[in-house]
């Protein structure tokens, strides 16, 4: 299972959710002889990468935050 594929996170796996789309387009029988499997594999990797690509800076966002929080902290702790 993949979450929903056409939100703003993915914009950069646009052309294999579209192949996607097409492939499942085509019918019940032609995905259930697994002739979609390679590009669901894509989107797959595609999605994975946005993934860690978004974590890795909202990780480093909530470092930044962190630390001046406790730069606050230690200077009300100063200075009281």
């Amino acid at each position: 299972m993949h979450p929903h594929l056409h939100t703003k996170n993915n914009r950069g796996c646009e052309d294999v959710m579209r192949a996607l789309d097409e492939c499942h387009d085509k019918g019940f029988l032609y995905k259930l002889f697994g002739n979609c499997n390679k590009i669901k594999t894509e989107v797959n990797k595609c999605l994975r990468a946005e993934r860690l690509e978004r974590t890795a800076k909202n990780r480093q966002e909530a470092k930044k935050k962190r630390e001046e929080t406790l730069a606050i902290w230690k200077d009300i702790d100063e200075n009281s």
